[in-house]
């Protein structure tokens, strides 16, 4: 059971300093099949990860926070932001998550009361390809904030207080580009076409509250994404064997029987 969320607008002030991302996730993502119950598997591919999506079945975007304190999401499904509709930005409205909490969004929202749910659908049916953006269809993202706290005084020795500088200096270097190799990778995977998209689904009730939400930086601490596209596409890049049962099962063969059957 998930408590009701609570909603961060993005008139939310932020601070001016940067803080460089943390190796480990504070919030973990994964995707729901709301119509069977389970959460999708992801399928590492050359460097990005991926789900299949089955066409007509709703999901839901599952996060958790795994740190003690307060953080807002921004949600991005398909390079549109869940809450306010707008193209994705990290500085837009978002959820915030209480410390250790849990939450799954099952749509886009339409206001505090209700959402519009995701469904997995044909990418010209898909919400971004209607409101005319299919550029990014097929990728769920979020971006990470922690909460500004006000500083403590510290007081240290001259030479620690070097050190530290040079620390945080080197911390904040930007993180080494992917090889070419990996550039390459994404670039093909890129290429295929984009079979699957997020619908603009049924209505459905899911109230949150507002609240106010001071960001410890303008930059996002943790930007993570999934790819997703159905099972046949899935197959033809080579992310799932073709034994998968779910290409098989959607998949024209040329002696599905034995014998040949009566017409109906």
């Amino acid at each position: 059971m998930f408590r009701p969320l609570a909603l961060a607008l993005a008139l939310a002030a932020s601070t001016a300093c940067s803080l460089p991302a943390h190796a480990r996730d504070i919030v973990t993502l994964g995707v729901v099949d709301r119509d069977s119950g389970q959460t999708l598997p992801e399928y590492p591919f050359r460097g990005q990860h991926w789900v299949a999506g089955v066409p007509g079945h709703r999901y839901a975007v599952r996060l958790t926070n795994t740190s003690g304190e307060r953080v807002l999401v921004v949600l991005s499904v398909d390079g549109v932001n869940a809450v306010s509709g707008q193209t994705a930005a990290p500085s837009q409205a978002g959820y915030v998550l209480g410390p250790w909490e849990s939450a799954e969004i099952a749509g886009w929202r339409k206001s505090l009361d209700d959402i519009a749910q995701f469904v997995f659908t044909d990418l010209p049916d898909s919400y971004a390809a209607r409101t005319g953006r299919p550029a990014n269809v097929g990728v769920v993202g979020i971006a990470v904030f922690r909460e500004y706290q006000p500083p403590r005084p510290q007081y240290a020795p001259p030479l620690a207080a070097q050190e530290q500088a040079r620390d945080s200096m080197a911390k904040s270097m930007p993180a080494p580009a992917p090889p070419a190799a990996a550039n390459r990778a994404m670039a093909e995977a890129d290429a295929m076409p984009q079979q699957l998209g997020t619908g603009h689904g049924q209505r459905e009730w899911a109230p949150v509250g507002q609240t106010s939400f001071q960001r410890m930086s303008t930059r996002p601490q943790q930007v993570s994404q999934v790819r997703y596209d159905d099972a046949n596409a899935l197959v033809a890049m080579g992310i799932l064997p073709r034994l998968y049962r779910g290409y098989a099962d959607n998949t024209p063969r040329a002696f599905p029987q034995g014998f040949v059957p009566d017409p109906r």
